[in-house]
């Protein structure tokens, strides 16, 4: 096996912990993944500058080893605000659940999140071992900027398009991102409904057509799908759902017992919990807003909006109203601990690498 992956970013096994975000990472989970010589991740995109800042100073006295800070490119069109009118109109939209979860109206003045170039220039100011986008490319300066740090940059694509837009930009590996991976799809060429290209399909593509370092992402939960990943001619893999799973992670009890759940057998593309596309386990939201699918604002706005919902939902043990992000490997997971799960990873690739 060749350790181009294990060598660019110094861990022992080509392992990434997937970067949650909306408070599903956590310090913990990022740190006991790297401690067992994976790469932690952390989601950082709804954090503020000042909050990464100390972000990165937690994971640091926190593990020894390399991590990954996560933020999201921003996307066209997201910046413009909707009008009053407008903002009324998604309120009621979502006005029964609000009710039923005896939550306030949102406040159309509240602002909708972060900025990206002010988060970058915290992230790049905080310094931390490895950097990680999803969403498209960050701005040239960002990339010159990280490796004049010695910042490793890695760049999500979920097309060979995409995967060769990010070499090309300078950045220093690529996760090959399939349909199959739960969470938001990171489509930035076309649309998303446009490329849903399959972990299998992408993978050996993807490493045909760059040079960089390529990390495969999208249904791997077990060693088997590992050695299948690095067959195909990936240097190492990126598993979200299995960690979400793990004891360490930020997603609620509600979440984690739908990932063990027989629901977790079928998963759907959905706008409807933050205003972008993300593989999900089915609930009662999603079935009752179906046809509202193509009405929801983009992100952030809707995410915004829905944010009390899920937080709300998540703390009171209500499956109908939480994002249960998953992959369509989710039935391939269990509850353990992060750093039992590495090991577990590892011993199970060698395996079925040797048959």
């Amino acid at each position: 096996m060749a350790a181009r992956l294990e060598d660019l970013i110094g861990i022992d096994h080509p392992i990434v912990q997937g970067p949650f975000g909306g408070g599903l990472s956590t310090v913990a989970l990022a740190a006991a993944v790297s401690d067992a010589g994976g790469l932690g991740s952390f989601g950082a995109h709804i954090l503020e500058p000042g909050e990464i800042t100390v972000l990165v100073a937690d994971l640091e006295a926190a593990t020894s080893r390399p991590f990954a800070v996560n933020l999201w490119v921003p996307q066209p069109g997201e910046d413009i605000r909707p009008s009053p009118e407008e903002f009324a109109a998604h309120v009621e939209r979502i006005r029964p659940v609000l009710d039923e979860l005896g939550l306030p109206e949102p406040d159309a003045a509240a602002p909708f999140g972060p900025s990206f170039p002010a988060q970058a220039e915290a992230l790049l100011a905080a310094a931390p071992p490895v950097m990680s986008f999803v969403m498209g490319v960050p701005p040239g300066g960002v990339i010159t900027e990280a490796r004049r740090r010695g910042i490793v940059t890695i760049g999500t694509a979920t097309t060979v398009d995409e995967a060769v837009a990010i070499e090309a930009a300078g950045i220093d590996a690529v996760v090959a991102s399939g349909s199959d991976a739960g969470g938001h799809r990171g489509a930035f060429l076309r649309p998303v409904a446009e490329s849903l290209v399959g972990t299998f399909a992408l993978v050996p593509q993807v490493a045909d057509a760059v040079s960089i370092p390529v990390i495969a992402a999208g249904g791997i939960a077990d060693g088997r799908g590992v050695a299948a990943a690095l067959t195909l001619g990936a240097d190492g893999v990126q598993i979200g759902t299995g960690f979400l799973a793990t004891a360490e992670s930020g997603a609620s009890a509600v979440h984690k017992a739908a990932l063990h759940g027989p629901d977790a057998k079928v998963t759907v593309l959905t706008r409807l919990f933050s205003g972008r596309p993300a593989r999900a386990i089915p609930n009662r939201l999603t079935r009752e807003l179906a046809t509202h699918e193509a009405d929801v604002p983009p992100y952030p706005v809707q995410s915004a909006l829905m944010l009390p919902i899920r937080h709300a939902a998540g703390r009171g043990g209500q499956a109908d109203f939480v994002n249960l992000w998953a992959g369509q490997a989710a039935p391939l997971t269990s509850a353990r601990g992060a750093r039992d799960y590495v090991d577990i990873l590892v011993k199970e690739t060698e395996a079925a690498l040797r048959r």
